[in-house]
């Protein structure tokens, strides 16, 4: 019988030595090519979006609006507010109380408003209230929106021909790793909570905070605030031990989606991304809250914007 034990012990022993199975081998590789597969897929779904004609690079200039009275819009030298491209005069931009503006359009000039011919004055809808008016100019080259940041209202202007979107050329990344995937806990605040977000201009604006979503790594548990831009996904703008280095200084952003029953989501920083500003001066990019910084180096997702 001591014989017996010993042998069957030893087998035991055995198998444990001889590691995963081909099949658990085999599975466990096309689990991580699929994953692989999946992040660059994302990548260029990523890179797609931001060159479009319309897209983040297309991006130039923000121009502050009076808060009430009127300012000459164009491209000419003698405009109150002078854009980067467009005609030389291409109309008046008025503003009057609750942040509310209308385009007077310049006499001869085409212009269109969410596509559509602009033949009289229009009031235009801020991004603050819903989709912003689309102005078009140029033959549809070249547009602007208003936005409201901070409580004030500026023109943002696009340019399909702009140098940061004719000469760019990819991004770059740290390399995929699954070691960044993360099963984290949510955590809700109360309901109706905001938090305090600094954009890069210095303008604070109070964002809706859901709650926190924390995960662990090694015996370390780090936690992110999330925010909630209306989509009811958590929005992590974090910065981390790379920010500055290998990554953008300001910050980068991740999306998660809301946390399931069992109170959990997935935090993927191979999906983590540059902001807007760091590809052009002409974004309003929130930064982390304080809580956002992390004391970690988070060696995925896109490193620093290449240089034009």
């Amino acid at each position: 019988m001591r014989t017996i034990l010993m042998m069957a012990a030893t087998l035991a022993l055995a198998a444990c030595q001889q590691g995963p199975s081909p099949e658990q081998l085999a599975k466990e590789k096309a689990e991580k090519m699929k994953y692989e597969a999946d992040i660059a897929a994302w990548r260029a779904e990523r890179v797609e979006r931001l060159k479009k004609p319309d897209g983040w690079l297309s991006l130039v200039g923000m121009h502050w609006l009076p808060s009430e009275g009127f300012t000459r819009v164009g491209s000419g030298a003698d405009n109150g507010t002078r854009l980067a491209v467009g005609p030389a005069r291409l109309g008046v931009l008025s503003t009057a109380a609750g942040n509310r503006v209308w385009l007077q359009p310049e006499a001869g000039v085409a212009l269109t408003l969410d596509g559509q011919p602009l033949t009289g004055k229009a009031e235009l809808t801020p991004d603050s209230r819903g989709t912003p008016s689309v102005v078009g100019f140029e033959n549809g080259r070249a547009s602007f929106v208003v936005i409201e940041r901070g409580g004030k209202l500026a023109l943002r202007v696009r340019d399909a021909e702009a140098e940061t979107r004719v000469k760019f050329t990819g991004i770059d990344y740290f390399p995929i790793d699954t070691a960044f995937r993360f099963t984290a806990t949510f955590t809700p605040h109360e309901a109706g909570r905001t938090i305090d977000i600094v954009n890069i201009l210095g303008m604070v604006e109070p964002m809706m905070n859901p709650g926190t979503v924390s995960f662990t790594v090694g015996e370390v548990t780090h936690t992110l605030e999330a925010v909630d831009e209306g989509d009811g996904r958590l929005f992590l703008i974090f910065a981390d031990r790379t920010s500055g280095k290998e990554s953008y200084a300001a910050a980068r952003f991740l999306y998660a989606d809301p946390a399931g029953p069992d109170g959990t989501t997935v935090v993927d920083f191979n999906k983590a991304y540059n902001p807007p500003c760091a590809f052009n001066a002409y974004s309003t990019c929130p930064m982390p809250p304080p809580e956002n910084r992390l004391d970690l180096a988070v060696t995925a997702g896109e490193k620093k914007a290449r240089k034009i």
